[in-house]
Protein backbone atom coordinates (compact mmCIF):
# COMPACT_ATOMS: atom_id res chain seq x y z
CA UNK A 1 0.00 0.00 0.00
CA UNK A 2 1.33 3.41 -0.98
CA UNK A 3 0.70 6.42 1.26
CA UNK A 4 0.58 9.95 -0.16
CA UNK A 5 -0.09 13.24 1.60
CA UNK A 6 0.12 15.89 -1.12
CA UNK A 7 -2.01 16.60 -4.19
CA UNK A 8 0.93 16.34 -6.63
CA UNK A 9 1.91 12.96 -5.15
CA UNK A 10 -1.69 11.79 -5.39
CA UNK A 11 -1.94 12.86 -9.03
CA UNK A 12 1.32 11.07 -9.82
CA UNK A 13 0.17 7.89 -8.08
CA UNK A 14 -3.07 7.87 -10.07
CA UNK A 15 -1.53 8.45 -13.50
CA UNK A 16 -1.65 4.78 -14.46
CA UNK A 17 -5.32 4.29 -13.52
CA UNK A 18 -8.63 5.22 -15.11
CA UNK A 19 -11.23 4.04 -12.58
CA UNK A 20 -10.29 4.64 -8.94
CA UNK A 21 -12.71 3.26 -6.36
CA UNK A 22 -12.64 5.47 -3.29
CA UNK A 23 -13.61 5.06 0.37
CA UNK A 24 -13.57 8.40 2.22
CA UNK A 25 -13.03 8.06 6.00
CA UNK A 26 -12.03 10.11 9.02
CA UNK A 27 -9.74 7.36 10.28
CA UNK A 28 -10.01 5.50 13.60
CA UNK A 29 -11.00 2.56 11.45
CA UNK A 30 -13.04 -0.49 12.44
CA UNK A 31 -14.42 -3.53 10.63
CA UNK A 32 -17.24 -1.46 9.16
CA UNK A 33 -14.72 0.70 7.32
CA UNK A 34 -12.77 -2.35 6.20
CA UNK A 35 -15.97 -3.83 4.76
CA UNK A 36 -16.22 -0.72 2.58
CA UNK A 37 -12.63 -1.15 1.40
CA UNK A 38 -13.23 -4.80 0.53
CA UNK A 39 -16.43 -3.88 -1.30
CA UNK A 40 -14.65 -1.13 -3.23
CA UNK A 41 -11.66 -3.28 -4.22
CA UNK A 42 -13.24 -5.02 -7.25
CA UNK A 43 -15.14 -1.91 -8.36
CA UNK A 44 -12.13 -0.07 -9.81
CA UNK A 45 -8.64 -0.55 -11.15
CA UNK A 46 -7.12 0.91 -7.95
CA UNK A 47 -8.60 1.01 -4.44
CA UNK A 48 -8.00 4.35 -2.77
CA UNK A 49 -8.94 5.20 0.82
CA UNK A 50 -8.80 8.68 2.28
CA UNK A 51 -8.25 9.64 5.92
CA UNK A 52 -9.10 13.20 6.82
CA UNK A 53 -10.81 14.56 9.94
CA UNK A 54 -12.93 17.29 8.40
CA UNK A 55 -13.25 20.32 10.66
CA UNK A 56 -16.11 21.75 8.57
CA UNK A 57 -18.58 19.07 9.67
CA UNK A 58 -17.99 19.50 13.40
CA UNK A 59 -20.10 21.94 15.38
CA UNK A 60 -18.57 24.34 17.94
CA UNK A 61 -19.37 22.01 20.86
CA UNK A 62 -18.48 18.75 19.11
CA UNK A 63 -15.42 16.54 19.39
CA UNK A 64 -13.08 17.68 16.58
CA UNK A 65 -10.05 18.13 18.86
CA UNK A 66 -10.61 14.87 20.74
CA UNK A 67 -11.77 12.76 17.78
CA UNK A 68 -9.58 9.62 17.89
CA UNK A 69 -6.66 9.68 15.46
CA UNK A 70 -5.07 6.24 15.09
CA UNK A 71 -3.08 6.58 11.89
CA UNK A 72 -0.53 3.77 12.33
CA UNK A 73 -3.19 1.23 13.28
CA UNK A 74 -5.38 2.45 10.42
CA UNK A 75 -2.57 1.90 7.92
CA UNK A 76 -1.98 -1.65 9.12
CA UNK A 77 -5.68 -2.49 8.84
CA UNK A 78 -6.02 -0.93 5.39
CA UNK A 79 -3.04 -2.81 4.02
CA UNK A 80 -4.43 -6.10 5.35
CA UNK A 81 -7.81 -5.31 3.76
CA UNK A 82 -6.26 -4.82 0.33
CA UNK A 83 -6.11 -1.03 0.04
CA UNK A 84 -3.75 0.02 -2.76
CA UNK A 85 -3.37 3.72 -2.08
CA UNK A 86 -3.98 5.87 1.00
CA UNK A 87 -4.46 9.62 0.67
CA UNK A 88 -3.99 11.29 4.06
CA UNK A 89 -3.86 15.07 3.52
CA UNK A 90 -3.32 17.71 6.16
CA UNK A 91 -5.77 20.57 6.60
CA UNK A 92 -3.32 22.85 4.79
CA UNK A 93 -3.33 20.49 1.82
CA UNK A 94 -7.09 20.17 1.49
CA UNK A 95 -7.94 23.70 2.67
CA UNK A 96 -4.96 25.85 1.61
CA UNK A 97 -7.09 28.96 2.09
CA UNK A 98 -10.27 29.77 3.99
CA UNK A 99 -13.07 27.77 2.39
CA UNK A 100 -15.37 30.53 1.20
CA UNK A 101 -17.19 28.30 -1.30
CA UNK A 102 -19.33 25.62 0.31
CA UNK A 103 -21.90 23.16 -0.97
CA UNK A 104 -25.29 23.86 0.61
CA UNK A 105 -27.69 20.92 0.29
CA UNK A 106 -31.45 21.54 0.11
CA UNK A 107 -33.10 22.23 3.45
CA UNK A 108 -35.83 19.62 3.03
CA UNK A 109 -33.17 16.91 3.02
CA UNK A 110 -30.34 18.38 5.08
CA UNK A 111 -32.06 20.43 7.79
CA UNK A 112 -34.08 17.54 9.23
CA UNK A 113 -33.04 14.67 11.51
CA UNK A 114 -29.24 14.96 11.80
CA UNK A 115 -29.31 18.40 10.19
CA UNK A 116 -31.74 19.69 12.80
CA UNK A 117 -29.48 18.68 15.66
CA UNK A 118 -26.17 19.39 13.90
CA UNK A 119 -26.64 22.65 11.95
CA UNK A 120 -24.21 22.96 9.05
CA UNK A 121 -23.14 19.33 9.29
CA UNK A 122 -24.21 18.34 5.78
CA UNK A 123 -22.73 21.46 4.20
CA UNK A 124 -19.41 20.41 5.73
CA UNK A 125 -19.84 16.82 4.53
CA UNK A 126 -20.79 17.84 0.98
CA UNK A 127 -17.94 20.32 0.69
CA UNK A 128 -15.24 17.88 1.72
CA UNK A 129 -16.71 14.97 -0.26
CA UNK A 130 -16.86 17.11 -3.40
CA UNK A 131 -13.20 18.04 -2.86
CA UNK A 132 -12.16 14.44 -2.25
CA UNK A 133 -14.01 13.13 -5.29
CA UNK A 134 -12.29 15.74 -7.43
CA UNK A 135 -8.82 15.18 -5.95
CA UNK A 136 -8.99 11.39 -6.18
CA UNK A 137 -10.55 11.28 -9.67
CA UNK A 138 -13.06 8.82 -8.21
CA UNK A 139 -15.28 6.86 -10.55
CA UNK A 140 -16.83 4.81 -7.76
CA UNK A 141 -17.19 5.94 -4.14
CA UNK A 142 -18.34 3.61 -1.37
CA UNK A 143 -20.14 4.75 1.78
CA UNK A 144 -21.76 2.92 4.69
CA UNK A 145 -25.52 2.91 5.21
CA UNK A 146 -25.08 3.58 8.92
CA UNK A 147 -24.89 7.26 7.96
CA UNK A 148 -28.13 6.86 6.01
CA UNK A 149 -29.05 10.51 5.59
CA UNK A 150 -25.47 11.37 4.67
CA UNK A 151 -25.50 8.72 1.94
CA UNK A 152 -28.74 10.17 0.54
CA UNK A 153 -27.37 13.72 0.59
CA UNK A 154 -24.19 12.64 -1.22
CA UNK A 155 -26.16 10.69 -3.84
CA UNK A 156 -28.27 13.75 -4.63
CA UNK A 157 -25.23 16.05 -4.73
CA UNK A 158 -23.45 13.79 -7.19
CA UNK A 159 -26.56 13.52 -9.36
CA UNK A 160 -27.31 17.26 -9.41
CA UNK A 161 -23.71 18.20 -10.21
CA UNK A 162 -23.57 15.51 -12.92
CA UNK A 163 -20.41 14.07 -11.40
CA UNK A 164 -19.11 10.95 -13.19
CA UNK A 165 -19.11 8.94 -9.97
CA UNK A 166 -21.12 5.87 -8.97
CA UNK A 167 -22.15 6.04 -5.30
CA UNK A 168 -22.39 2.62 -3.65
CA UNK A 169 -24.00 2.06 -0.25
CA UNK A 170 -22.94 -0.86 1.94
CA UNK A 171 -25.03 -2.38 4.73
CA UNK A 172 -24.11 -1.51 8.30
CA UNK A 173 -21.61 -3.82 9.97
CA UNK A 174 -22.75 -4.78 13.46
CA UNK A 175 -21.28 -6.40 16.55
CA UNK A 176 -22.82 -9.78 17.49
CA UNK A 177 -25.16 -8.02 19.95
CA UNK A 178 -26.49 -5.71 17.22
CA UNK A 179 -24.60 -2.50 17.98
CA UNK A 180 -23.71 -0.66 14.78
CA UNK A 181 -19.94 -0.32 14.45
CA UNK A 182 -18.83 3.27 14.88
CA UNK A 183 -15.64 5.12 15.68
CA UNK A 184 -17.48 6.74 18.59
CA UNK A 185 -18.22 3.39 20.25
CA UNK A 186 -14.78 3.73 21.77
CA UNK A 187 -16.09 6.55 23.94
CA UNK A 188 -18.48 4.18 25.75
CA UNK A 189 -17.65 2.95 29.24
CA UNK A 190 -17.87 -0.78 29.89
CA UNK A 191 -21.33 -0.40 31.42
CA UNK A 192 -22.51 1.84 28.57
CA UNK A 193 -21.18 -0.59 25.97
CA UNK A 194 -23.28 -3.35 27.56
CA UNK A 195 -26.34 -1.09 27.35
CA UNK A 196 -25.69 0.29 23.85
CA UNK A 197 -27.50 -2.49 21.88
CA UNK A 198 -30.77 -1.15 23.31
CA UNK A 199 -30.82 1.41 20.51
CA UNK A 200 -30.80 -1.26 17.81
CA UNK A 201 -33.37 -3.28 19.77
CA UNK A 202 -35.74 -0.30 19.86
CA UNK A 203 -35.47 0.10 16.10
CA UNK A 204 -36.05 -3.60 15.57
CA UNK A 205 -39.19 -3.48 17.69
CA UNK A 206 -40.53 -0.53 15.71
CA UNK A 207 -39.70 -2.21 12.41
CA UNK A 208 -41.48 -5.39 13.49
CA UNK A 209 -44.60 -3.36 14.28
CA UNK A 210 -44.52 -1.82 10.79
CA UNK A 211 -44.08 -5.23 9.17
CA UNK A 212 -47.02 -6.52 11.23
CA UNK A 213 -49.22 -3.93 9.55
CA UNK A 214 -49.45 -1.20 12.18
CA UNK A 215 -49.84 2.24 10.57
CA UNK A 216 -50.03 4.58 13.57
CA UNK A 217 -46.51 5.80 12.93
CA UNK A 218 -46.64 8.60 15.50
CA UNK A 219 -47.61 6.18 18.27
CA UNK A 220 -44.85 3.74 17.31
CA UNK A 221 -42.23 6.49 17.33
CA UNK A 222 -43.48 7.74 20.69
CA UNK A 223 -43.27 4.23 22.15
CA UNK A 224 -39.67 3.83 20.98
CA UNK A 225 -38.78 7.21 22.47
CA UNK A 226 -40.35 6.37 25.82
CA UNK A 227 -38.67 2.95 25.90
CA UNK A 228 -35.24 4.49 25.36
CA UNK A 229 -35.90 7.26 27.87
CA UNK A 230 -36.89 4.69 30.50
CA UNK A 231 -33.55 2.95 29.87
CA UNK A 232 -31.61 6.16 30.47
CA UNK A 233 -31.06 7.41 26.93
CA UNK A 234 -31.29 11.07 25.91
CA UNK A 235 -32.89 10.78 22.49
CA UNK A 236 -32.65 13.39 19.74
CA UNK A 237 -35.01 11.55 17.43
CA UNK A 238 -36.57 8.23 16.46
CA UNK A 239 -38.20 8.78 13.09
CA UNK A 240 -39.91 6.73 10.42
CA UNK A 241 -39.32 8.10 6.93
CA UNK A 242 -39.69 7.06 3.32
CA UNK A 243 -36.52 5.48 1.95
CA UNK A 244 -36.91 7.40 -1.31
CA UNK A 245 -36.56 10.92 0.08
CA UNK A 246 -36.82 10.85 3.90
CA UNK A 247 -40.30 12.31 3.60
CA UNK A 248 -43.24 11.47 5.86
CA UNK A 249 -43.92 7.73 5.99
CA UNK A 250 -46.76 6.22 4.01
CA UNK A 251 -48.15 2.72 4.44
CA UNK A 252 -47.08 0.32 1.72
CA UNK A 253 -43.92 2.20 0.77
CA UNK A 254 -40.33 1.18 1.64
CA UNK A 255 -39.50 2.89 4.91
CA UNK A 256 -36.49 3.46 7.10
CA UNK A 257 -36.41 4.14 10.82
CA UNK A 258 -33.58 6.41 11.95
CA UNK A 259 -32.45 7.30 15.44
CA UNK A 260 -29.89 9.37 17.28
CA UNK A 261 -29.48 9.20 21.04
CA UNK A 262 -26.94 9.83 23.77
CA UNK A 263 -25.79 7.27 26.26
CA UNK A 264 -23.82 9.14 28.85
CA UNK A 265 -21.67 11.54 26.82
CA UNK A 266 -21.62 9.43 23.66
CA UNK A 267 -24.00 10.17 20.79
CA UNK A 268 -24.88 7.13 18.67
CA UNK A 269 -26.87 6.91 15.44
CA UNK A 270 -28.48 3.90 13.80
CA UNK A 271 -31.13 3.00 11.25
CA UNK A 272 -33.02 0.06 9.79
CA UNK A 273 -34.57 -0.23 6.36
CA UNK A 274 -38.05 -1.72 6.38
Amino acid sequence: MRIVNSLPALAEALQAYRHPSVVPTMGNLHEGHLDLVRKAKPLGDVQLTTIFVNRLQFGPNEDFDTYPRTFDADCAQLEAAGCDLLFAPTEATLYPEAQGFKVTPPAELADVLEGQFRPGFFAGVCTVVLKLLACTQARTAVFGKKDYQQLMVIRQMVRQFNLPVDIVGVDTRRAPDGLAMSSRNGYLSEAERAQAPQLHAALQSLAQAVRAGHIDFEAMQAKALSTLAAQGWQTDYVALRRQADLGAPQAGQPLVVLAAARLGRTRLIDNLEI
